[in-house]
């Protein structure tokens, strides 16, 4: 059933025993499999797929008879897929090209990209194939023997590989600036504690330079320019990944003792941030 409401777009697939609400908004080239109700309040951008019995919501707290002013917006983004039998908590956000699990649970917005499964869902790992992306390098990419750098095709991205001396008395590495590492930095900071279920960065900057080094433990860094994608392990503190403005950054998978070290070329300002992935995409689109 399709209220008159609902604004869906063309060449889609809507399968049987699907109910569909007012304020829907369906976009181009959509599936959508048998047994999903799609609430009011919720948007589907192009080419997504949505499983059979997949359940969304739009309400935190229901109540029978009692409605809220405004039910919450849930998007999901061009080219997502959701597998079969996956819950979608309300007010969330599935980003562009994202894979959700069959039956999993999914409480909190989904990065660009990102594979998620379980109950809470949890991110797996990143897209490798099939999107609109090219993955451009391997997770441990490898230095020629005069190199200390690695370009990874990912704009000016490099993975670095700092001097290290080893010593009976215990090991030693060592960077210079702008030598090794190429800008001068007026601030660092240190991630750590991290949950391996979470995510961090997730955001671009506008002038910022920033280098990272796992300096105990490992974590994984996704790096994005808007049309091609790479994701590299940081896993020895002589291994640090430059990240020059107008790249979108993601870490994720730390282990449980990871310390992450952050250089940044400029002091904490808010205003660089770019932290919405379709804006970044854009500002990207006409910077190039």
């Amino acid at each position: 059933m399709i209220l008159p409401g609902a604004k869906i777009g063309s060449e889609g697939n809507i399968c049987s025993h699907c109910l569909i609400e007012n304020d829907v908004i369906i976009g181009d080239r959509v599936t959508i499999k048998s047994g999903v109700q799609l609430w009011d309040g919720i948007e589907i951008g192009h080419d997504v797929f949505i499983g059979p019995n997949v359940t969304f919501t739009n309400d935190k707290f229901p109540r029978s008879k009692i409605y809220p002013e405004k039910f919450l917006k849930t998007r999901i983004e061009d080219g997502a897929s959701i597998g079969g039998g996956a819950v979608i908590l309300p007010g969330i956000t599935i980003g562009r090209g994202s894979m959700i699990g069959a039956g999993a649970v999914v409480t909190k917005s989904v990065p660009p990209f990102a594979i998620v499964t379980g109950s809470p869902a949890r991110i797996v790992r990143y897209v490798e194939s099939g999107s609109t992306l090219h993955r451009s390098t391997a997770l441990q990419p490898s230095f020629p023997s005069e190199k200390a750098s690695v370009r990874l095709g990912v704009g000016d991205v490099a993975v670095h590989r700092l001097k290290r001396i080893h010593d009976l008395r215990g090991d030693l590495s060592a960077g210079e600036f702008p030598i090794d590492i190429p800008f001068e930095p007026k601030r660092y900071f240190l991630v750590f504690k991290v949950p391996s279920k979470e995510t961090r960065g997730e955001h671009a900057h506008r002038r910022c330079h920033q280098f990272l080094i796992c300096v105990q433990g490992s974590c994984s860094v996704v790096v994005d320019d808007g049309s091609r994608r790479a994701e590299v392990v940081l896993d020895a503190p002589d291994k640090g990944i430059y990240l020059p403005p107008l790249i979108w950054g993601t870490q994720y998978n730390y282990s449980t003792d990871a310390v992450l070290l952050v250089f940044t070329s400029d002091y904490y300002d808010a205003d660089d941030y770019i932290r919405n992935y379709s804006d970044f995409c854009k500002i990207t689109k006409e910077t190039n």
